[in-house]
């Protein structure tokens, strides 16, 4: 080969050394420019002195420059609790490029301050020897967030579990995770009974609805808002538990995680029965006779109305407007307190000789009124006024006194198409009851002519 030939070979090759120690250079600058910059911390030591540090190092232990580190002996450094593990793991490295697993340690600041970090070492060589190059996470904002965490779940525990509502918590398979103490007094479940990670189902209670019949687990709101994500609020229903007696509950459900789909539900109920009965016993009175326990006048015409409202319906179709005779004579002469227990007397017969569907009210003083249900033929309520009547006349004892009442029945009915009100529905069945009075007041002749042709005397 020419010797020229063999120069240009040459050349070539010393050119594509020159170009592989460039592309050398340019890639450690970089990596020199990645230490330097990263937010973690970096040394590195050898024999266990320090002979690199980056910015990051410096910063981490409170020094002014690299020059206050460079030279000192790593351990200076390193907590003497964490001193022993740190040099087991080291001692583990023994090929170049093998590097220790994600370690946490304490670090020791020039200040003595003691600073919390995750530590990787590897193995290198550094400027032809051996080395180990330490990569320094500084964990204080981590672990200052833990304890955040922690102090919050602390307060959040200590919270719930002085609450007098009813907490608990149900995972996505429906196992209990928490309850808090109001939450198993609620429920009827000892104190220390154990529950956590039993099936909400299999707890000691039976679920039932605003009506007290059974409430499937589906239709409990927690499995609404598992299967869902939606919340649910105000939910009323009953339990039954192991000791026999019966809450009613108002319960909110809804992720305890509303931004994840797979998160655990958090339900929260307070125990309503005592307010449940209130309510309930306010409404009675609202709508009751305080002395007799019938329907007063607001439900009778409450009732009158929606039968009024069905237009040929089966609510109600005759009305009985009832007055006793001769009341007011006892009132007088025996007082108003045996007066008060014939009115109950009669009450309660009127109750026992009518049907469960037909509505007794009293409106006042000694007059009752009776709504029929159904459509009773016209030829059986002369029958049925004379069985009240007779049912009314049986002697009444009061006291010690022994008493005898009468009653004149008004009746009016209802027809299909029905244009009156309920005011005026009672106004005629009362003009129908006058009118079967022993002594008809003759003033009503008037009123007779103008009453609806289905309202008539007994």
């Amino acid at each position: 080969m020419p010797f020229a030939d063999q120069a240009e070979i040459g050349g070539f090759a010393v050119g594509e050394e020159r170009t592989d120690a460039a592309s050398a250079e340019q890639l450690a600058q970089r990596y020199r420019s990645l230490v330097e910059h990263t937010p973690d911390a970096i040394c590195v030591h050898e024999s266990g002195t320090i002979v690199y540090v980056n910015p990051a190092m410096v910063r981490l232990l409170g020094a002014r420059s690299a020059d206050d580190l460079l030279g000192l002996s790593i351990t200076v450094f390193v907590h003497p609790d964490s001193v022993a593990p740190m040099l087991e793991r080291i001692n583990q490295l023994t090929a170049e490029g093998s590097a220790s697993p994600p370690a946490e340690m304490d670090l020791v600041r020039l200040d003595g301050r003691t600073v919390p970090v995750q530590t990787v070492s590897v193995l290198t060589v550094w400027q032809e020897k051996l080395a180990f190059q330490v990569v320094v996470h500084d964990l204080t904002a981590q672990r200052a967030a833990e304890a955040s965490a922690r102090q919050a779940e602390a307060y959040f525990t200590t919270v719930v579990s002085q609450l007098e509502e009813g907490v608990l918590v149900v995972d996505r398979r429906g196992r209990l995770e928490s309850i808090n103490p109001a939450g198993k007094r609620i429920l009827g479940i000892e104190e220390s009974e154990p529950v956590l990670g039993c099936d909400i189902n299999d707890l000691p209670v039976t679920m039932v609805d605003r009506d007290g019949q059974p409430l499937s687990p589906n239709r409990h709101p927690m499995a609404h808002t598992l299967a869902t994500g939606e919340a649910v609020t105000q939910f009323v229903f009953g339990i039954e538990r192991a000791d026999g007696r019966q809450v009613w509950l108002s319960c909110n459900c809804r992720l305890l995680n509303p931004d994840n789909p797979e998160s655990a539900g958090v339900s929260s109920f307070a125990d309503i029965t005592a307010y449940r009965a209130s309510k309930r016993q306010l409404e009675y009175q609202a709508t009751h006779d305080a002395l007799t326990g019938l329907a007063n006048r607001s439900l009778i015409l409450s009732q009158l109305s929606a039968a009024l409202a069905d237009d040929g319906g089966t609510l109600v179709t005759t009305v009985l407007f009832i007055d006793l005779d001769g009341f007011k004579a006892i009132n007088d002469t025996l007082g108003h307190a045996i007066g008060d227990m014939v009115l109950q007397i009669v009450a309660q017969r009127l109750q026992q000789a009518l049907r469960s569907e037909d509505l007794v009210g009293r409106l006042g003083g000694d007059e009752f009124l009776v709504l029929l249900a159904g459509h009773p033929q016209r030829a059986d309520l002369p029958a049925l006024v004379e069985r009240l009547r007779v049912t009314m006349a049986e002697p009444i004892i009061a006291s010690g006194h022994r008493l005898e009442v009468s009653a004149s029945v008004g009746i009016t009915e209802l027809g299909p198409h029905e244009h009156r009100t309920p005011e005026a529905v009672l106004h005629d069945a009362d003009l129908a009851m006058y009118r079967d009075k022993p002594s008809a007041h003759r003033e009503l002749g008037l009123g007779q002519n103008r009453r609806s042709n289905n309202t008539h005397a007994s």
